[in-house]
């Protein structure tokens, strides 16, 4: 090969490119870790309504590392969801050193068990919430049909003038919920079978039963639909007269 010119001269050019692209590597590494591409300027480009900048800056400014070529975005986006009330964000990097930042926030649609939270999308999140919600109580893996649940039914009860206040589902399967105003509350039992066939008929039976004794001054406690033809009643303070005895 080296008494050969056209080896010889396939065999620098060859070398040539390595060493070119090799500086070429070395080149963007360089760039790529220079403190002339870091991130300067990190935005919100979205309105917040509940969460807090100052949480957000703690995460940009705890978590987020790298230059404008080796940030890690999706470190960075699991960094910033643990903040409270963002539920997903999304990044992208603007030359030379812009990062934006837009967030979407958890909106609350109920209260679960003791201390979590409901969002419109039927998921369970952490926050901090003083307003008035509904309550849901039950597996957690039950959330988002007890979401639809409150809807369709919140729904239903609407025309009765009963707000649906709670909904719970116990692990074997039963619905019981509480409509009406916090003074005049209105337990109602569903069970587990047909709950929306059992409270479709109540609805139906409404006006000339539980609200006939609602217009005469008697205020129905509690109802049990888990009968096949009919459901029971409990009048608060209502006592049964012992039957008299024969003399």
């Amino acid at each position: 090969m080296w008494d050969d010119p056209k080896a010889l001269n396939a065999f620098a050019a060859t070398l040539a490119s390595i060493a070119v692209a090799l500086l070429a590597i070395g080149a963007v590494v360089w760039a790529a870790r220079n403190d002339a591409f870091a991130l300067r300027e990190v935005v919100v480009a979205t309105p917040l309504a509940r969460s807090s900048p100052a949480n957000l800056e703690a995460a940009i400014r705890s978590d987020l590392s790298g230059t404008f070529f080796t940030l890690d975005l999706d470190t960075a986006r699991a960094a910033l969801v643990r903040v409270p009330w963002v539920r997903n964000v999304s990044l992208r990097r603007q030359w030379p050193g812009r990062l934006e930042i837009a967030v979407e926030e958890h909106v609350p649609y109920a209260r679960w068990g003791d201390s979590g939270l409901v969002n419109a999308q039927g998921e369970i999140f952490a926050a901090t919430h003083d307003g008035e919600l509904p309550q849901f109580d039950g597996p957690d893996a039950r959330v988002s049909e007890v979401t639809a649940r409150h809807r369709e039914w919140s729904a239903l009860l609407a025309p009765l003038d009963l707000r649906l206040r709670a909904i719970a589902v116990s692990p074997r399967g039963g619905w019981r919920l509480k409509a009406g105003s916090e003074e005049a509350a209105l337990a109602i039992e569903l069970g587990r079978d047909e709950p929306d066939a059992r409270l479709a008929r109540f609805v139906a039976a409404y006006g000339r039963t539980v609200g006939a004794l609602a217009r005469s001054g008697t205020r129905v406690g509690e109802v049990d639909l888990r009968y096949r033809n009919g459901f029971a009643a409990r009048v608060p303070g209502f006592r049964e007269k012992p039957p008299k005895r024969a003399l």
